[in-house]
């Protein structure tokens, strides 16, 4: 292999220089950096459900795109004390420790040695056949198994755990951006409960008015006992979703609380989900663009890099390993003459080994390095899918859970009216008052539904926002290296 590459450089070069540029050029093969390769996605979102807005949307940062005061605090709560994004922190510096470790197998490890002996030897064990005391001493400055990278094996195992580290700080970001997003759809399902909480209370204070005011018609004989039961009925079904509500605001107060790992900061009046709804528009791009934007992206993407530098490590493994010991320093039999001219002492030993039968190990190991690879490979292009599958579904969502939003209100309108009407029928006599029992309780679910509509609607922004990779920074150059070699 390396005779073929060194036939490749011109013969005007001396066939020495030439073996010396063709181990230069398999070390960098074996250490350069894969291509991402093609995304196995369509060309662009589909248009059904893009809007003419979002041509030239962008995706803002989380603290342009939820502008409310109150959710503001409640992620920043959460992004200083939830222990999940805490623990993905500490496997950063974890990946950078390795990676450190790693680099630091580049270099020598250079040490100061020193050494004194004394041995008694008896007369039978002297080559004078006489008993015989002596003692050295020594000194130096060296290094001991250092490995000369020729062939680019240890350079590939450190960008194994660069990437690795980057996968890591991605892997960070990624659950940096969920928290946000599940921060915020938390805090609108809280703005839900509470908008249909007060509707529920409202409607209870109304039917109770409405049973007194039929106890009193009863008392008069101007309306029957049947009337004043099915007034009861209504107030009683308006209780218990009251009881329902608060149970699951309680819940979510609590939910709201794990992810901001205490108790949450919440202002004291929720604000109205109506007053939440323009959020910035968002724009899908080209799937490109998604793939440098979306932290799980690049982390997968990171951990194929990873999986191909491993790859590369185990076919040098191959080539021969050339080690050098080395030290230089000073030796004397008496400890007073240790530093004096003339007790110089230096040694220098490389070595090279080549396994030449080792039962398949570094075969086997390769084949291992290339499974990996591929299941990575697989993963990737499984991210890739799916990420583009969430950006979809979310544009989708965001369309139609408009749509019934809005159908949700016309419902509500029709509603009210419909409940004016057939009391006021009942009122006058021209009905009975099952229509008025009907029309209540349709006009209490229809108010229900129409925020349960509108939240739904501000849930699909909030998924296309972490489905767009939520504003994270385009990262083109590499992070900083932890250690210098």
């Amino acid at each position: 292999m390396i005779r073929t590459l060194a036939d490749a450089v011109p013969r005007r070069v001396p066939r020495r220089t030439r073996a010396a540029l063709a181990l230069a050029a398999l070390a960098a093969g074996c250490a350069a950096p894969p291509d991402r390769g093609a995304a196995p996605v369509p060309p662009a979102a589909p248009p059904a459900v893009i809007r003419a807005a979002d041509a030239g949307a962008t995706v803002p940062g989380w603290r342009e795109y939820f502008a409310e005061p109150g959710l503001q605090a409640l992620v920043a709560q959460a992004l200083a004390n939830n222990r999940d994004l805490r623990i993905a922190a500490r496997r950063v510096d974890e990946a950078a420790a390795g990676y450190g470790l790693q680099r630091a197998e580049l270099g020598p490890t250079l040490g100061l040695q020193a050494r004194g002996i004394r041995y008694h030897a008896p007369a039978d064990l002297s080559l004078t056949r006489q008993a015989q005391t002596a003692g050295a001493q020594s000194a130096g400055l060296g290094f001991s198994s250092w490995e000369l990278d020729l062939f680019g094996r240890l350079r590939a195992l450190s960008d194994s755990a660069r990437e690795r580290w980057l996968a890591s700080e991605a892997a960070r970001r990624a659950i940096e951006l969920q928290l946000v997003a599940q921060v915020a759809d938390g805090y609108f399902g809280l703005c839900e409960l509470d908008e249909r909480l007060a509707l529920a209370r409202e409607t209870v204070t109304s039917r109770r008015e409405s049973l007194r005011i039929t106890g009193r018609r009863v008392e008069v004989g101007s309306s029957s006992k049947l009337t004043l039961l099915q007034v009861r009925t209504l107030l009683t079904q308006a209780q218990s979703l009251v009881a329902t509500l608060e149970r699951e605001r309680a819940a979510q107060v609590e939910a709201l609380a794990l992810l901001a790992g205490a108790r949450p900061q919440l202002p004291e009046t929720l604000p109205r989900l109506d007053t939440l709804a323009a959020l910035a528009p968002l724009a899908p791009g080209l799937p490109a663009t998604l793939l440098e934007r979306r932290p799980d992206l690049l982390a997968a993407e990171a951990q194929l890099r990873a999986s191909r530098a491993n790859v590369a490590a185990a076919r040098a493994a191959f080539f021969p390993q050339l080690t050098l010991t080395g030290q230089w320093g000073s030796a004397s039999a008496e400890l007073s003459g240790l530093f004096e001219s003339g007790s110089r002492q230096w040694l220098f030993t490389p070595s090279i080994a080549l396994p030449l039968w080792d039962w398949g190990l570094r075969a086997r190991n390769l084949d291992l390095a290339e499974a990996r690879r591929d299941i990575a490979v697989a993963q990737y292009e499984k991210s890739v899918q799916a990420a583009f599958r969430d950006v979809a579904d979310a544009l989708s969502a965001r369309r139609w859970y408009d749509e019934q939003a809005g159908i949700a209100g016309d419902a509500l309108a029709a509603q009210r009216e419909r409940a004016r009407l057939a009391r006021l029928r009942w009122d006058t006599g021209a009905s009975s008052f099952l229509d008025v029992l009907d029309a209540e309780r349709d006009l209490l679910a229809a108010q229900q539904a129409e925020v349960q509509a509108r939240r739904a609607a501000l849930a699909a922004r909030v998924a296309l926002f972490a489905a767009l990779g939520g504003g994270t920074p385009v990262t083109s150059s590499p992070e900083p290296d932890p250690v210098t070699p």
